[in-house]
């Protein structure tokens, strides 16, 4: 027969209710969130971003953008972040998504820089901008794919 050998302390320490951690409550504005919405619907793609697309002002904004005219994609419309604290917080509680810059094609939340770095060097971007119309297909590259 095993007797447990705990202090009494200890034992009582088992029966206490699990403590979780306090979470700050983060909320929206209707502005920020209209003018969210209204970005992710009016352009197929969109960078929420520090800076601009001509002016990138942070590198990882800068990583999405080279990323971006790499593939061949001439019109990024871009929101700076920096302009407006509101957007820059509610844009993290949007996506559900701590970081910027943060990318959308098509209304759909993509992500970040790292993981437009991982889908640019799997190929994945290409197909994406493809499939949702933001880049035409090129049928030389279709080609040399099924050779």
């Amino acid at each position: 027969m095993y007797i447990s050998r705990l202090p009494v302390a200890a034992s009582r320490l088992s029966r206490l209710p699990l403590q979780r951690p306090l979470v700050a409550a983060r909320f929206i504005t209707d502005r920020a969130r209209s003018t969210i919405d209204d970005a992710i619907k009016q352009n197929s793609l969109v960078v929420f971003m520090k800076g601009t697309p001509d002016e990138p002002m942070c590198g990882f904004s800068r990583a999405v953008i080279q990323i971006l005219q790499m593939h061949g994609v001439d019109e990024i419309a871009g929101v700076d972040c920096l302009q407006d604290p509101e957007i820059r917080e509610g844009i993290k509680e949007y996506s559900d998504w701590p970081t910027i810059p943060q990318v959308y094609v098509k209304g759909e939340f993509i992500g970040g820089c790292d993981v437009m770095v991982q889908m640019h060097q799997s190929g994945e971007l290409h197909e994406l901008l493809v499939k949702e119309g933001v880049l035409e297909a090129d049928p030389s590259a279709e080609e040399f794919k099924r050779e």
